[in-house]
């Protein structure tokens, strides 16, 4: 009861949130210079006029933001005035399936990697199963996506030539994509999962399972981990909203066709409605995220969940 309360409490909070959201995105791409018909060169004046007449775009402007408003309200996000084959709803619904993948890709890679590498770390401390996965971790966090992206490339298709340069058609195109866009997320879970681990291990209950006789590994395992992951749980809410909407630059450098992509043609363009609808949707996605590592939070800590 107290959990759905608290679900609901937040949910009711996204609407003021969203709305100062949109509300900024809104006036702040119109103040921008230019506009998304102003580069039209060979567009006559009265062909001009009537374009703008079509989006609405020679209304005052308060009187764009009302009728945006207006038809948010009947869930409709407006057609995209740069590429009008397809509504901006149907441009995210068609362009978000291949975003999604590379990002949950990038966070399975972060998961399978950065986890076992904190745990060993912590199992061992100040040895060199220690000391080389933390050296890794440091490096992959001052490697920015951008570096590394060109480097994977260079050494694994141009010169090893095992995988594709770039493309989204099977999954040996996936592989660098991911491992790209998943390093330094994984670099700070193996951080956080080892000073977790390693704050676990010093406690009494810990010492209190080893006087028992249990084995370390079924100590770390079976008694430390789950108050260690609690860290990595809260991390991992920022961190899954993080590498889903912020590939714009690994889908640019592999070209992935997702909605990345799609955000920054529009930016380039001046597409005003493709911009406001896809920050939209990216902030809803990321609010949705952070509750749901909050009830998971609440899930691996009783206190939370009664509290």
């Amino acid at each position: 009861m107290h959990m759905t309360r608290y679900v609901v409490r937040q949910l009711a909070s996204f609407i003021p949130v969203l709305f100062v959201i949109i509300t900024l995105t809104f006036f702040l791409v119109r103040l921008a210079p230019g506009g998304p018909f102003s580069s039209e060169k060979a567009l006559s004046a009265e062909a001009l006029a009537q374009i703008n007449a079509h989006y609405n775009l020679d209304a005052p402007l308060w009187r764009q933001y009302v009728d945006y408003l207006a038809g948010l309200a009947r869930g409709d996000l407006g057609p995209s005035m740069k590429q009008p084959s397809r509504s901006v709803s149907e441009w995210i619904a068609y362009k978000f399936p291949a975003s999604l993948e590379l990002g949950l890709y990038g966070l399975l890679f972060a998961l399978c990697v950065g986890l076992p590498a904190g745990i060993l770390a912590a199992w061992r401390p100040n040895t060199w199963t220690d000391q080389l996965p933390m050296a890794l971790a440091m490096a992959g966090i001052c490697i920015p996506n951008f570096v590394l992206g060109p480097l994977l490339v260079y050494v694994f298709s141009l010169r090893l030539q095992w995988l594709p340069v770039a493309q989204w058609d099977g999954f040996a195109h996936k592989i660098l994509p991911a491992v790209t866009l998943g390093a330094v997320y994984a670099a700070y879970i193996a951080r956080l999962s080892r000073a977790a681990l390693l704050d676990v291990l010093s406690q009494d209950f810990i010492r209190t399972a080893r006087a028992k006789g249990l084995s370390e590994p079924r100590v770390v395992l079976r008694h430390a981990l789950r108050g260690g992951l609690q860290p990595v749980v809260s991390f991992l809410g920022p961190a899954a909203a993080g590498i889903i909407t912020g590939s714009f630059v690994v889908e640019n450098i592999f070209r992935v066709p997702g909605l990345g992509t799609e955000f920054v043609k529009a930016a380039m363009n001046r597409d005003y409605t493709m911009i406001l609808g896809t920050v939209l949707f990216f902030a809803v996605l990321i609010m949705l995220f952070n509750l749901a590592v909050d009830v998971v939070q609440a899930w691996l800590d009783p206190r939370l969940r009664h509290g």
